[in-house]
């Protein structure tokens, strides 16, 4: 992955496509989370009702100050000091539409471990929606390879279109997590299991 293929990758998610990528474990993809059209073609492809909400990744956690903004500075130490990496929180929503929190009063943010995905969203200038590149039900793919397959078996179902387009597939490794990102409250429960 070069700074070439950045732009390319941005350019897609401004058009509203969709951009193929690694993360800590799997191969996800990404859109920009303010444009309802994109979040939409995403919930389609993976079959996904929208009520379940989905997960937004940032560069950094200056992404999320209006969310960490909204918690007691002990709350906001403890999410920090788990970032990068593969925890995701449950934080107070301020900003972010319906069609990514499920119309819910909380969002799922994190700054993932990846080195790819925080330089596809720094690059992108800002969050974007990340999400495992799977329809639901089935197993997200762990690696380039069967991410590609992933791809042409979604297309063959008619889940993603023939062109290219509207998606971009971002070359890079996952970082071999062997899980998906732990999800907490900040209560302290834990959504999705620690691995």
């Amino acid at each position: 992955m070069n700074s070439w293929h950045l732009r390319l990758a941005v350019r897609v998610l401004r058009r509203g496509g969709l951009v193929l990528h690694a993360t800590e474990g799997v191969w996800g993809f990404a859109c920009d989370p303010f444009d309802v059209a994109a979040v939409t073609r995403l919930l389609t492809v993976k079959s996904r009702e929208v009520g379940k909400g989905l997960i937004v990744i940032g560069a950094d956690a200056a992404a999320f100050a209006e969310e960490l903004d909204a918690i007691a500075p002990f709350q906001r130490d403890q999410v920090v000091s788990t970032w990068p990496g593969a925890v995701t929180w449950v934080l107070p929503n301020r900003r972010f539409p319906p069609w990514v929190n499920g119309g819910g009063d909380s969002v799922a943010v994190r700054v993932p471990g990846s080195a790819q995905a925080r330089a596809l969203c720094a690059a992108f200038a800002g969050p974007l929606v990340s999400t495992s590149a799977n329809a639901s039900g089935h197993p997200p793919p762990r690696n380039r390879f069967q991410a590609r397959a992933t791809l042409s078996r979604l297309r063959r179902r008619g889940r993603l279109p023939t062109r290219r387009a509207g998606l971009y597939v971002l070359g890079g490794e996952t970082s071999g997590r062997r899980h998906p990102s732990e999800i907490r409250t900040l209560s302290g429960q834990r959504l999705r299991g620690a691995g």
